[in-house]
């Protein structure tokens, strides 16, 4: 659909990287957002987004995004339950409808998709391994959304996106209160998008996005997760994070911690400069020089 002379894109699931992007996009093109929340209605406009007011747990409320626009970006998660993605069903069944569909789509997934590596590197063509629910939600949601879209024409790209930080998403309540991480030898690795970069990319896939293709959106860093903890307490002057073993670790945190804590692999970035867009934050150590609070 063509509105005031720009095309027109769809975010489903707009909340800070939705945000970003509609920042990004809105001058050029006609930016709809749908929002199930009545009270972000306002923010939205604010940023340049045309508000659409829908949940996608009810289909019933969703009929206005049939035919609204040719280039969907999909950022909206699961539901918190069952190893389908329900969401991505709704969405993807309305937006099959109308006269004029989808031309693009560009999801944003999870690298927690290929499970536990214990450490190994990990890429694109390394079969998915879900352990957790959450994690076989989005398998599921990709591999619908890989059936669906050459079947109605839809250049699809996935975009795996692994730990997103920023000044305002960093774990500074954990440093804290001194949940601890697990020792050295123990630790697994964690891999990480800063937020900024992150809506760059996803604003690159809209012009450089392959059809039926998947990205790992990361920064290709090889940094274990307690010595995350360490950098982000050293810059902001906090005492570091206890060590502990797996074995009582696993009894001190929450199951979904755990699960996070776990899950060890090395995310490789390589097929990331299709989007030609270089990062702004090569590693996390790079943000953090430009937001130090320890002298």
């Amino acid at each position: 659909m063509q509105s005031f002379g720009k095309p027109s894109i769809l975010i489903i699931g707009c909340g800070d990287i939705g945000l970003r992007i509609v920042k990004q996009l809105s001058r050029s093109h006609r930016v709809f957002a749908l929002t199930s929340s009545p009270s972000r209605l306002q923010e939205l406009r604010e940023v340049g987004a045309t508000p659409i007011l829908g949940n996608l747990d009810k289909p019933e409320t969703l009929w206005r995004l049939s035919g609204l626009a040719q280039t969907v970006i999909h950022l909206a998660p699961p539901q918190n339950h069952g190893n389908r993605d329900c969401r991505t069903r709704n969405l993807i069944r309305i937006l099959s409808q109308g006269s004029n569909t989808v031309r693009r789509l560009i999801y944003i997934s999870t690298t927690g998709v290929y499970g536990n590596h214990r450490g190994e590197k990990v890429s694109e063509a390394t079969p998915v391994s879900p352990e957790s629910e959450r994690a076989k939600r989005r398998v599921d949601a990709e591999r619908i959304l890989r059936l669906w879209a050459p079947a109605h024409g839809v250049a699809l790209t996935i975009l795996r996106v692994p730990g997103i930080y920023a000044s305002d998403r960093l774990p500074l309540e954990r440093i804290q209160s001194q949940t601890p991480a697990l020792l050295p030898e123990e630790d697994a690795y964690s891999n990480h998008i800063h937020s900024d970069d992150l809506a760059r990319l996803v604003c690159a896939a809209v012009y450089h996005g392959k059809p039926q293709r998947i990205i790992n959106t990361c920064d290709g860093g090889e940094t274990k997760m307690g010595d995350y903890f360490d950098e982000v307490a050293d810059a902001f002057g906090m005492d570091r994070p206890p060590r502990m073993p797996a074995s009582e670790l696993k009894n001190r945190v929450s199951p979904m911690l755990w699960s996070f804590m776990r899950e060890s692999r090395r995310v490789t970035n390589t097929r990331l400069h299709e989007l030609k867009t270089p990062l702004r934050y090569p590693s996390v150590a790079h943000f953090l020089k430009t937001i130090s609070k320890n002298p």
